[in-house]
């Protein structure tokens, strides 16, 4: 066998995991949240960055301030959905370098000191760190529905500061019947790699 993980576990992260469109009402504890997050947060970044931001959205009142930001085709499914989390990538994530990169902690100052260059590195991480969210999600036995069809500007002044930039959001949950779109394509290896 080529790889170490069992094929059932290779089944419920990748193969026979889908993005939701419907769920179950069963709620998504907290404890749950707790034990993805304490699972993912060892995915590799660039020096151990950890830009990602994660908004929980619980409550029925922030629901209702969340609905309107998004895409008309992502309104029911995320009002319905048990849980909501907004991603989003915190710009000012260097402050937190001597701690997360103790054994250079000039990196802070040394490579981003400039905001441009922050920016950028909190994207790209924060994106890496977002797709192991979401496995972390598979991998709980849940399901996760992420959506760029929304108004970025405007879920960032409702639920953010200046210094987080919004890249997703995830409804959360165990699937409903109807849950899947047909699987899409994907491309074949030898369309992908290539070898030099």
């Amino acid at each position: 066998m080529s790889l170490a993980l069992d094929p059932a576990a290779q089944d419920l992260l990748f193969r026979e995991a889908r993005t939701a469109n419907t769920f179950t009402d069963e709620p998504v504890t907290e404890e749950q949240v707790q034990a993805i997050y304490d699972l993912v947060k060892y995915g590799p970044t660039a020096f151990n960055q950890s830009p990602l931001r994660i908004v929980l959205v619980r409550s029925a009142e922030a629901r209702e301030r969340l609905i309107p930001h998004m895409a008309e085709g992502n309104q029911a499914k995320t009002a319905a959905a048990p849980l909501v989390a907004i991603l989003a990538a915190d710009n000012e994530f260097h402050q937190e370098l001597p701690q997360l990169f103790p054994h250079f902690p000039q990196a802070k100052d040394v490579f981003f000191a400039e905001r441009p260059v922050r920016e950028q590195a909190a994207g790209l991480n924060a994106a890496l760190q977002a797709a192991y969210f979401i496995v972390g999600v598979r991998a709980a036995g849940l399901a996760a529905g992420p959506m760029t069809g929304f108004d970025f500007a405007g879920v960032q002044k409702e639920f953010l500061d200046g210094d987080h930039t919004p890249l997703m959001i995830v409804n959360i949950g165990k699937p409903g019947d109807d849950a899947w779109f047909p699987r899409s394509p994907r491309l074949a290896y030898d369309e992908v790699i290539t070898t030099v």
